[in-house]
């Protein structure tokens, strides 16, 4: 596969399929190089959301898993985008990695306050948890011991999403504990985790209404590559073949998928995305 050079002409038709069972976005709508390859030049970081929101229908919000975000600036994101358009976020961190959901009733609800001002803007709320060594949960049951009653007590009005980053856990028996909740986990392509159909061997990975799915690759062999992404360049002609057919199948249990390319998976997130979507094409409209 040739390398997709930044040019703006790329994106000149709709990015994802327009319909609500699929909806494709990146992790952020910034990042370093994307002016002159994906925003046009000149633009001013003002400009880029209502530019994003022109071409995709959702995104990750990265910037609220470091700290809950300012009042104003979520107002903005709203005003800043068209009805329809969804804003997925991450929990910040304090909640998963810090206090790990002990003693977190506080935080979550300063989070979730804030976040309401998206209206229906607002889509799921992902819980990502770190890797968890033998010292701090000596297996997965230990673990759900700590996660079971966090989501009994999670506010039924939201959609919620668990990343979980040891794959020996990925099992029926997680899954079984996030479908009595009706929370999807979270299927992740990155380096270290299960391959995409390891995850349906494992047991039924859907657990909610909908799929949330995380391409982000190997951050660390990228970014000794690249510092800056502009274009795509890692060949993930073979991981769309297999995921294609993996979304075909949602899509036939009549299940929602939302899924975030981060630029750390191809070297452009953007460009990614249009890889899923000449190939989605190419392999017959769903």
């Amino acid at each position: 596969m040739s390398e997709i050079q930044p040019q703006l002409s790329l994106f000149a038709s709709d990015a994802s399929p327009r319909n609500n069972q699929l909806l494709l976005g990146t992790s952020s709508w910034t990042g370093e190089g994307w002016v002159g390859s994906f925003y046009p030049e000149g633009s001013k970081p003002a400009d880029f959301l209502p530019f994003y929101a022109r071409h995709f229908q959702t995104v990750e919000v990265d910037s609220t898993f470091y700290r809950i975000p300012a009042a104003n600036t979520v107002k903005q994101w709203r005003e800043r985008t068209p009805k329809g358009f969804i804003f997925a976020a991450k929990v910040p961190q304090v909640i998963t990695h810090e206090k790990v959901l002990v003693d977190a009733e506080y935080d979550l609800k300063d989070f979730l306050g804030v976040m309401d001002l998206l209206g229906d803007r607002l889509g799921p709320l992902l819980l990502q948890f770190p890797y968890f060594n033998k010292h701090k949960f000596r297996g997965l049951g230990f673990f759900l011991e700590r996660l079971q009653p966090f989501l009994e007590s999670l506010p039924k009005q939201y959609r919620w999403a668990v990343e979980i980053r040891n794959k020996t856990w990925l099992s029926e028996k997680l899954y079984s504990v996030l479908r009595q909740h009706s929370v999807a986990l979270a299927l992740v392509d990155h380096a270290w985790m299960l391959r995409p159909q390891e995850y349906f061997d494992a047991g039924d990975p859907v657990t909610a209404g909908f799929s949330y799915i995380r391409w982000i690759g190997d951050r660390k062999g990228i970014e000794e590559k690249t510092q800056r992404w502009d274009h795509v360049i890692i060949d993930r002609e073979d991981d769309m073949r297999i995921w294609i057919p993996l979304i075909r199948q949602l899509q036939k249990r009549r299940i929602q998928v939302m899924g975030y390319f981060n630029n750390h998976f191809a070297g452009f997130a953007p460009g990614s995305i249009k890889l899923f979507n000449d190939m989605w094409e190419k392999s017959g409209n769903g």
